[in-house]
């Protein structure tokens, strides 16, 4: 968590992620006030308004994105592969926070510096430092994951050969890595 919030915002925003989680209409300010035992009034002295509330917590997804992108990527042969396959699982394990930080407008004015950028970092490594490429890519997972999401594919679809199929694609276009002299 964004580590200039005082210990009682923090408290807040981990009230309000469990109830994004539990169900993405159930994060109103009253409720979160009831939650965390306190007149919804009082929330706006740790939080200037419910979007500064939502910065907040796509901050923190940006955060938790960054360490699991991270991770996928030590020591794999396949980084395109391995982004890919992170973006998809954090996105099924977290679908309301997914579409909170990426199913809307965004104001990057409230979000923690540089949250956005450390989430994005791992791919432009994985993609060569390439930011149009790292842009297509992000179009074609954040499409994938989001009609998946949606449940928009017909039943029966093999969704795993899409992924593969779209991934070889993309994959043709990342820049081969630079060899080191010895």
């Amino acid at each position: 968590m964004d580590a200039q919030l005082s210990p009682r915002a923090r408290e807040i925003l981990a009230a309000a992620s469990d109830l994004l989680e539990q169900d993405d209409q159930a994060l109103s300010m009253r409720r979160l006030a009831e939650r965390v035992g306190i007149r919804a009034p009082s929330l706006y002295k740790h939080f200037s308004s419910k979007q500064a509330l939502e910065a907040a917590l796509i901050s923190e997804g940006f955060a938790q994105q960054a360490a699991v992108f991270e991770a996928a990527l030590i020591d794999s042969p396949q980084p395109l592969v391995a982004m890919a396959a992170a973006y998809r699982d954090f996105a099924r394990r977290h679908p309301r926070l997914y579409r909170l930080m990426y199913d809307r407008s965004l104001d990057r004015s409230l979000l923690t510096p540089g949250s956005e950028d450390r989430a994005a970092a791992p791919a432009l490594a994985a993609l060569g430092g390439d930011d149009d490429l790292a842009r297509a890519v992000f179009a074609f997972a954040h499409g994938m994951t989001i009609l998946e999401l949606n449940d928009r594919f017909p039943p029966g679809v093999d969704l795993d050969a899409a992924w593969r199929r779209g991934l070889v694609g993309l994959q043709a276009s990342v820049p081969a890595p630079a060899m080191e002299d010895d």
